[in-house]
C-alpha cells in the first residue's frame, strides 16, 4: 500500500480549506484493529495487564482459515488483535515490516456505504469496497479508506446487530483472567507521519472526511533541548473522534516521532489516550498488574500547584504514580503515558482523566518529552 496521501485529496496551495462539515456523521470509534505477530499471546497481554474482557474470537474454528483474531473489552475500548495464519499472507507481510501496531481505525455510522461513497468523491483511496456480513443475530456493513501509511479507516454500520462483534465471530461467554482498572472510552489517538507531511493529512481529514482543526502546536510549544515535533489536532463535526497527527521538525538530534518512523518503517499510529473517570485507581491497577510508564523528576510536583492551582487529587499520590496535570480555561486534565508496549519503541498508551479540560496537556509538553529523551538515550536512539 502507498504511504502518501493520495494526490487529488491534496488542496492545491491556490485554494481556500473548506470549512468544516458534518457530511460523515460519526457516532465514536468502533474498535481499533491490530495486526500482530501472535494474536493470542498479545490477547493475552491486553487481559493480564490492561484488565480488558476476551469477548469474541474467529479463527479455523469459525470458518476463518487465513488469520486469528480475538476481541478484547473494557467499557467502549474494543480492540481486535489479528495474526495472520500462513507466512505468505499480507497480514503476515506488514507485521514483518512494522512490528505489532494498528492497521485499522473502525469508526462507527449510520449508513457504511454513503460514509465510504462521501470520502471516496472526496479523494480517499478505496481500501475496502462496501461489504455486507450476516448471520443469525443481524448484519454489519463495512467498508474502508485508506489513511496514512498501511493504516485504514474502516467504517461500521450495526444496525440492529445483535451480536457479540461481527458476523463469523463466536462469543466468549466469560473471562476468568481480566481485571479490569476503569477504562471507558478511547479519549484520543495520535499518527505519526513524515517529514512536511502534517498539512497534507489534515487537509486530508478536511477534505475527505469533513474535520476541523481544534488544536495546534508548533515546534515552540513541543521541543526541548535536543529535539521537537508539530502537531496538528484533528476533530470530527460532533468532537466525538479527534486524532492528533505529528511531523518531525528540526532539533539537535533525533527526535521521538523520528525515531517512531525509523523502527515502524512508515508512518503509523503512535499512541492511543484511553479515558478514565478516577487515574489514581486506573494507573495503580495497571502498575499492579506490570504495565510501565514514563517518570517525570520530582522537580515537576515540587512546582505543579503553583503552576496549575488546586486540584482535587493530592500531589503526593500523583508523584507517587507519576501522573502530570495540566489545566485550561475550561477545568484542569490528568495524564500519564505508558512506555512502549512493543519491542520496537513504537506504539505506546495514555491514561487520561478529564475534569473540564479539553486540551492536550500543552503544559506538560516538555517535562513529557524530555522523559521519552531519557528512553531514547538508553536505547541508544537520541
Amino acid at each position: 500500500m502507498s504511504t502518501t496521501l493520495h494526490p487529488h485529496a491534496l488542496l492545491h496551495a491556490d485554494e481556500k480549506a473548506p470549512e468544516a462539515q458534518d457530511f460523515m456523521p460519526l457516532l465514536g470509534t468502533d474498535h481499533v484493529e491490530f495486526y500482530v505477530g501472535n494474536a493470542k499471546q498479545a490477547a493475552h497481554f491486553y487481559r493480564t495487564a490492561f484488565g480488558m474482557s476476551l469477548v469474541a474470537y474467529s479463527g479455523p474454528e469459525t470458518g476463518q482459515h487465513d488469520r486469528a483474531s480475538y476481541v478484547v473489552q473494557q467499557g467502549k475500548v474494543r480492540f481486535v488483535l489479528t495474526t495472520a495464519l500462513r507466512a505468505s499472507h499480507a497480514i503476515a507481510a506488514q507485521t514483518q515490516r512494522h512490528g505489532d501496531g494498528v492497521h485499522a481505525i473502525a469508526l462507527l455510522v449510520n449508513d457504511a456505504r454513503q460514509a465510504w461513497a462521501a470520502a471516496t468523491e472526496r479523494g480517499a483511496v478505496c481500501a475496502q469496497e462496501p461489504t455486507t456480513l450476516r448471520d443469525e443475530q443481524g448484519e454489519v456493513t463495512l467498508a474502508s479508506i485508506q489513511a496514512y501509511g498501511d493504516t485504514v479507516h474502516t467504517f461500521v454500520e450495526r444496525r440492529g446487530y445483535r451480536g457479540v462483534f461481527l458476523p463469523g465471530y463466536r462469543a466468549i461467554a466469560q473471562d476468568t483472567i481480566a481485571r479490569p482498572v476503569g477504562l471507558l472510552h478511547i479519549d484520543h489517538m495520535v499518527g505519526n507521519v513524515g517529514w512536511h507531511q502534517m498539512d497534507e493529512w489534515v487537509a486530508f481529514y478536511e477534505r475527505v472526511m469533513g474535520f476541523r482543526l481544534y488544536q495546534h502546536f508548533d515546534d515552540n510549544d513541543i521541543s526541548t533541548e535536543y529535539s521537537a515535533l508539530m502537531s496538528k489536532v484533528m476533530a470530527n463535526g460532533n468532537g466525538y473522534v479527534k486524532f492528533p497527527i505529528n511531523e518531525p521538525a528540526e532539533g539537535r538530534r533525533k527526535s521521538q516521532v523520528e525515531e517512531f518512523l525509523d523502527f515502524y518503517d512508515g508512518p503509523g499510529v503512535q499512541h492511543i489516550a484511553l479515558a478514565t473517570h478516577d487515574i489514581l485507581h486506573t494507573v495503580s491497577s495497571l502498575q499492579r498488574q506490570g504495565v510501565e510508564f514514563l517518570r517525570v523528576p520530582h522537580s515537576y510536583y515540587t512546582e505543579l500547584e503553583q503552576r496549575i492551582g488546586h486540584i482535587d487529587e493530592p500531589i503526593r499520590d500523583l508523584e507517587e504514580l507519576g501522573i502530570l496535570v495540566d489545566r485550561d480555561d475550561e477545568g484542569y486534565m490528568l495524564q500519564i503515558f505508558t512506555r512502549p508496549v512493543e519491542d520496537r519503541p513504537t506504539l505506546f498508551f495514555e491514561i487520561i482523566q478529564r475534569k473540564g479540560s479539553r486540551s492536550f496537556g500543552k503544559g506538560n509538553f516538555r517535562a513529557l518529552f524530555e522523559a521519552i529523551e531519557r528512553e531514547q538515550q538508553a536505547r541508544g536512539n537520541l
